[in-house]
């Protein structure tokens, strides 16, 4: 049985690959001995199965030194709560799964927000990362004059070169991992998710709860209220259209950030009484907001290239989506609501070098540079016809069980986690190659953190028998 260490946020911490790691490590735990580290301590954190050990991220070092696990797991996201494993990551190279194919915004904000700023090790991270930049651009990052062009630099080179095996979810970041990385040893597992189980009453509470008519069509988005959803664009078309659909709704399932103002967009707009703001809703709950929706708006820009978790749960419900067209979502099958003919997806079997073409359509996909008309357009359709809607439902939810479910991503997992315990170290010379403040070994980083707790008994106290 694999003796695992494994780094990642657990709930209460509101973070979707938090949610993630407690529904995948169960199916983990009969196989591997799991010990997960978390950012705090242990007993704070949800413990995802009785077959699964919590410790502070503090005590990995002794910890691995006592018994060297056989292989470590870092569950890495462009979020500020991944930050702790990342001096980890350098020194005990693992599997890396890479969530987000941009790491910028959170390595940037890491290193130049803290109480003392580390311009320095920024500086080199990113001349690192991309040694083809302008090294003007770095200075940029160090401004924090970037916005959005921090896209442009995703900041991934460490985090690949640094691992034994990185896994993905999706072929497109695989392809662009290999390509910048041809070394890198890549596992392509695509995510997974729980079939939906809403409570009985779900559909008439939820809309009761929110003042929602019961013959309102809604169309609802999940998770944090930012910009990137394209909410302000949806509210728009729906106000742009409210006096031909006046039975439609916008329901909003997510945390408000204190930047933008939805509430205040929907007022401008006239249409604050189509749209209802729920603000954070619990993961026993999110099935339940699902039951009352109708279509689910999955539209995000700019991307990180992620899988969208929330997405596949709209999938696993039954609920069809309007989705904005991205590179590594063209293996989806969607309808475009300009001719609202389909957009066949492509699903490639690497392993059998095979192209299947998927042809039944789970959505509607919209164009970002026709994003306003396409929106109107699939929002006005969708919300007259439910024999459409029924049927990109029943098709979102086949998609689910033949590709998204649970069970599949957890047998990936296993097949992976096979691979990476077996996998080199990164050799010394590629390991020589990092930014200065990521190359001192395991014993040096303990002594780091130890020596303003021991004083210069550190040494002593690590390289005792």
């Amino acid at each position: 049985m694999p003796h695992l260490a494994w780094f990642t946020p657990l709930p209460p911490v509101r973070s979707g690959i938090a949610q993630y790691n407690c529904e995948l490590l169960p199916f983990l735990a009969s196989s591997h001995q799991l010990d997960v580290f978390v950012d705090g301590s242990p007993e704070f954190f949800h413990t995802p199965d009785q077959g699964v050990a919590l410790f502070s991220a503090y005590d990995f070092i002794w910890k691995n030194r006592k018994r060297p696990y056989d292989l470590v797991v870092y569950q890495l996201g462009n979020a500020p709560c991944h930050d702790y494993m990342w001096a980890y990551m350098a020194r005990y190279p693992g599997l890396v799964v890479l969530h987000d194919g941009q790491l910028h915004h959170a390595r940037g904000r890491m290193l130049l927000q803290q109480w003392k700023p580390r311009q320095g090790d920024y500086r080199e991270e990113f001349w690192f990362n991309h040694p083809d930049a302008s090294r003007d651009v770095a200075e940029l990052g160090v401004a924090g004059l970037l916005g959005s062009l921090t896209y442009l630099w995703p900041m991934l080179r460490v985090a690949v070169e640094a691992s034994r095996h990185v896994l993905v979810h999706n072929d497109w970041l695989a392809a662009q991992v290999r390509l910048a990385h041809p070394q890198a040893m890549v596992t392509v597992v695509e995510m997974g998710v729980p079939q939906s189980a809403p409570r009985p009453d779900a559909r008439q509470r939820i809309r009761s709860r929110h003042g929602i008519p019961n013959d309102a069509v809604v169309f609802s988005s999940f998770g944090r209220i930012t910009p990137e959803k394209r909410i302000r664009e949806a509210i728009q078309a729906l106000a742009a259209l409210i006096d031909v659909v006046p039975n439609a709704r916008i329901l909003l399932a997510g945390e408000i950030v204190d930047y933008y103002d939805m509430a205040g967009e929907a007022r401008s707009l006239g249409v604050q009484q189509q749209v209802a703001i729920a603000g954070y809703v619990g993961d026993d709950e999110i099935d339940d907001y699902l039951a009352a929706s109708d279509v689910c708006l999955c539209m995000r820009w700019p991307t990180s290239r992620e899988t969208s978790a929330s997405w596949l749960r709209c999938l696993a419900a039954g609920r069809p989506t309007i989705s904005t067209d991205l590179v590594h979502t063209i293996d989806v099958p969607t309808l475009d609501p300009r001719s609202w003919s389909t957009l066949a997806g492509l699903k490639r079997r690497a392993a059998e070098g095979e192209t299947m073409l998927n042809t039944q359509p789970v959505g509607v996909s919209i164009d970002i540079l026709d994003e306003s008309h396409s929106l109107k357009l699939a929002l006005r359709r969708l919300a007259a016809d439910e024999k459409l809607r029924s049927a990109l439902g029943e098709n979102a939810r086949e998609l689910w069980q033949n590709r998204f479910r649970l069970e599949l991503m957890a047998e990936g997992y296993a097949d992976a986690i096979a691979k990476a315990v077996h996998a080199p170290m990164p050799s010394a010379n590629a390991r020589a190659t990092l930014p200065r403040h990521l190359q001192s070994t395991g014993a040096e980083y303990a002594e780091e953190l130890l020596e303003p707790i021991v004083g210069s008994s550190a040494h002593d106290l690590l390289h005792r028998p």
